[in-house]
């Protein structure tokens, strides 16, 4: 994980929530992220990720529910 997305992740107290997504949730957004060519759009999509994790209810713009544990 790139020191620039754990430390907005940390500022933001959402380590956890980025950790309680499953792992292609977590590559994919870190991939999307690096994949963008200017830094003006690293910024937005690391902002959109942040969002979406701070509300728990999205995925990539879509949406997204955890999985309910089984009984």
């Amino acid at each position: 994980m790139p020191a620039s997305v754990r430390h907005a992740l940390q500022v933001r107290g959402l380590m956890a929530a980025y950790r309680e997504r499953p792992p292609y949730q977590q590559n994919d957004y870190l991939g999307w992220i690096a994949r963008a060519k200017l830094e003006a759009t690293q910024h937005k999509r690391l902002n959109q990720m942040l969002d979406e994790l701070a509300g728990g209810r999205l995925y990539m713009k879509m949406a997204w529910r955890p999985r309910q544990p089984s009984r």
